[in-house]
Formats: structure tokens, sequence, C-alpha cells
């Protein structure tokens, strides 16, 4: 059979319980002796400590304690708050029509000049499958053209926004 090692918390652990048997035990005996006397038989249960009353609380002394509970919240939630300061934002800005045809023609020459770039990098023929050069093709999309129905229902629709555009700007103004 292993040893175990018995640290001082084990042996306490032990003592307790062997003192709450005792105490079991010696409740029994006692229960039987009144049992041979005759008297009255009273469990071993050590009876119920009595209940002691619920305080009551008068309805002023609860107010007192929930508009205490306020203050204390509304202190916390203020010292959490960002100041005044960082809660202002700047108005959100408008771009211009002018300043929108600037970047678009700017986004027109870079990627020009991007695609004038490529076209310099890539050899100007190509070598088919029987050894013999040929001219490299640019493949273009043909254009697409609109029905004019479909080009009358777009020019409605646009006219409606436009009207929408300005009836909202006159009632904002």
């Amino acid at each position: 059979m292993p040893i175990h090692k018995l640290t001082k918390d084990i042996i306490t652990a032990a003592i307790q319980g062997f003192e709450g048997q005792k105490k079991g035990i010696e409740a029994q005996i006692a229960e039987l002796r009144q049992t041979l006397s005759g008297g009255p038989v009273e469990t071993a249960a050590a009876p119920e400590p009595q209940k002691r009353k619920r305080r009551k609380m008068s309805a002023a002394g609860r107010a007192r304690i929930a508009e205490a509970q306020r203050k204390r919240w509304a202190a916390s939630k203020k010292a959490s708050q960002p100041s005044a300061s960082k809660v202002a934002r700047k108005p959100k800005r408008k771009l211009s029509a002018a300043g929108r045809k600037a970047i678009q023609d700017a986004l027109r020459k870079r990627w020009a000049l991007k695609r004038s770039k490529a076209a310099k990098a890539q050899p100007a023929t190509k070598r088919s499958a029987t050894g013999t050069k040929k001219a490299a093709v640019k493949k273009v999309a043909p254009k697409r053209t609109l029905s004019p129905a479909r080009k009358a229902a777009l020019v409605a629709n646009l006219a409606k926004a436009r009207a929408a555009k300005a009836a909202k700007k006159a009632t904002t103004a």
C-alpha cells in the first residue's frame, strides 16, 4: 500500500471529520438513553435558529437611497463622456462640379500615361505558330448604342432626379 504524505491540512481535516462523527454518535446515544428512561424522545438534530424579522424601510428611506444612486450614476456617466469640444464635428465638405471635373481629368490623364507605358513595354509584334511575324492587333470593344426608347427613359429619370434635388434644396433653404 502506498504511503501518503500527511500534511498539516490533511490531518486537520481528518480531526474535524472524526469530531463530527463523534458528535453524531453521542447524539444517538443520548436518544437511546432517553428511550430507556421513558422520557420524551427528542431528535438529535439541532433546532433551527429562529428567523429574524425583516426590517422594513420607509418609503422616504428608499427614496433617499434611490436619489443617491442616481447622483452616483450621473457623476460616473459625466466623467466617461467626451468633452464638448471633441463632440463638435466639422460640417461635411461638398465637392464642386469644377473640382469633380478636375479630378476626373487628372485620372484620365494618369490612366492614359499608364496605358502608354504598358504599350511601350509590350513588343510591337508577335510570332505566330508558323514562325512568321504578325502585327499586334488590339481588340476594341464595339460601341454600345442605346435604343431611342431607352434613351428617352434615361432622360426622363434624369429630369425627375434634378427636379427632386431642386425641390429638396428649396425646402432646406
